[in-house]
This record gives C-alpha cells, sequence and structure tokens, in this order.
C-alpha cells in the first residue's frame, strides 16, 4: 500500500513539473512575441485615415466620384489588372445609360468560340461579359511585371485591411527610402525592378508608380485631376466593385431596426396585457 502511494505521489510530481515547464515555455514564448521585433520585420507605415462618402451608416455612394474611379481604372489600372467578377452591366449601377454601357463593352475584346472551326478567339463583348483579362496567361502576366502577377482587383478593398484606404494610400504612397530608415534596415534598399512604398507591408514592390503626374486622366465633370484625386477616386470605385450592396445594404438596416424596435416594445406590451390578471390574484 504504501509503495503504491509512493507511486502516485511520483506520478503526480512529474506531472506537475511537466505542466510547470510547459506554463513557464507558453509565458516566456507569448512575452518574446509581445516584445520582440519579428525576424525580417520591416516598419511600414499603415494607411491614412481618409474620409469617404460611404462610411458610417448613413453613408451613400458619390456617382461622380464612382465614375471617375471607373475612368482611373479603365485608362490607368485595366492596362495590368483584371476585374473579373464584374459585368459591364453593373456600370449601370453608377449613372450610366444602356446606350454608354453597349458602346463600353463593344469596346472591348473578350474571349469567344469561332462558331465555324470551334477555336477560341476574341469577340467584341456584350453588356452581359465581364471585364476581361489584360493578360492571356498568368505566365504572360508573371513575364510583363518582373515575374509578379498583378492581382484582380474585383475585391481588392476586402481582401486587404482597411482595404479603402489601403488602396488610396499606396497609389499616393511612392517615395524614395529615407536616409534614416536605410540606416537603420538597409535591407528595405529596394532591389532592381522594385519600388519603394511605405504602405506596403515588404515596403518595395514590383507595381510601378501607376499615377505619377496630374492630368494623367481628364475626368468628364472638370474635377481636377490630382494624383491625391484619381487614388481617391479609384479606391472608391473599387470598394463599390467588392460590395455593390453595401449602401443598399445600410438603407435596408434602418427599416429593419425599427421594425425589431416596434416588435419588441408590442411584445412587452402583449406580456403585461397577458399576465396582469394572473398578477391580481396573485395579490
Amino acid at each position: 500500500m504504501t509503495k503504491l502511494l509512493s507511486i502516485r505521489l511520483v506520478a503526480i510530481l512529474v506531472g506537475l513539473g511537466f505542466a510547470l515547464v510547459a506554463l513557464y515555455s507558453f509565458v516566456i514564448g507569448a512575452y518574446a512575441a509581445m516584445t520582440e521585433e519579428p525576424a525580417g520585420h520591416l516598419p511600414y507605415e499603415e494607411p491614412k485615415d481618409l474620409a469617404w462618402s460611404f462610411d458610417g451608416p448613413f453613408g451613400k455612394w458619390d456617382v461622380q466620384q464612382l465614375q471617375r474611379g471607373f475612368k482611373v481604372y479603365n485608362e490607368v489600372c485595366s492596362a495590368c489588372h483584371s476585374l473579373k467578377f464584374v459585368a459591364f452591366r453593373d456600370l449601370e449601377q453608377i449613372g450610366y445609360d444602356e446606350g454608354q454601357v453597349k458602346a463600353f463593352a463593344a469596346s472591348k475584346q473578350v474571349p469567344g468560340i469561332d462558331p465555324n472551326t470551334g477555336e477560341a478567339t476574341t469577340r467584341p463583348g456584350l453588356p452581359t461579359d465581364y471585364f476581361p483579362s489584360p493578360y492571356p496567361t498568368a505566365v504572360a502576366a508573371a513575364a510583363a511585371n518582373n515575374n509578379a502577377i498583378p492581382p484582380d482587383l474585383s475585391l481588392i478593398t476586402t481582401a486587404r485591411a482597411d482595404g479603402t484606404n489601403y488602396v488610396a494610400s499606396l497609389l499616393m504612397g511612392y517615395q524614395e527610402p529615407s536616409e534614416e530608415l536605410l540606416e537603420h534596415h538597409p535591407e528595405a534598399a529596394p532591389g532592381p525592378g522594385l519600388h519603394h512604398n511605405p504602405y506596403f507591408p515588404n515596403l518595395n514592390l514590383a507595381m510601378a508608380p501607376p499615377l505619377t503626374t496630374a492630368g494623367q486622366v481628364t475626368f468628364d465633370d472638370g474635377t481636377e485631376a490630382t494624383i491625391e484625386q484619381m487614388s481617391t477616386d479609384v479606391a472608391a470605385f473599387l470598394t463599390w466593385t467588392a460590395e455593390p450592396t453595401m449602401v443598399k445594404r445600410k438603407q435596408t438596416g434602418w427599416p429593419v431596426l425599427i421594425f425589431l424596435l416596434f416588435a419588441t416594445v408590442l411584445a412587452y406590451l402583449s406580456k403585461k396585457q397577458i399576465w396582469a390578471a394572473a398578477k391580481r390574484k396573485d395579490d
């Protein structure tokens, strides 16, 4: 009996020892993770906190801004980036009429099949078609962009943290690395074919500055096309492509909340009425 108790006591002590070692390792690891800078970490900047018409519970799309942003995408960004989840007819949601959509779709070549030979070919787009990719294959895209495949922009603002601000800040953020940065992080110097941008997590990216001069795009509404204006406009447009129903969802939410509030008050009054007689009997 004494031997059995000794064995149990040793087993308990060994178990406690393992538990203490595991706890110590966890505490040390957690402290190191919170206090030590990860290897290879570069001090990138958080996106600028910009104001947007669609922010907040009462936000609305600025249709003119969306049209300006579409023009920036079409004349600048579409040379490298696809918009594969957006159909030409979706442009009617941002103020273009049916004729304008048809004309724009017809100006684009989309993949098709030759009805006579069955071979792959291209044809003028229809409103029901989706925006075509600027490259036939991923290999061609990589070859044209320093081995980096340009991402599709349809959902880019939801695929990145603080996406709208990130896109706008990135487009405005191209610059030369500071001497102070290079002194503390010499690895931050852009290599061949790379461009420095403090808003990109690696600080250097293969995409060259797409917006380089004021007036690069001429806006139909007469707005001055500064780099900041073009950057914010295309960021707003890409927010719409990622969440086209965002404003409608907000507008629908308010009647639902009002109905739920009314239903709650009605349920409370009904409960008071139903249980009033039972409470009088108890009294």
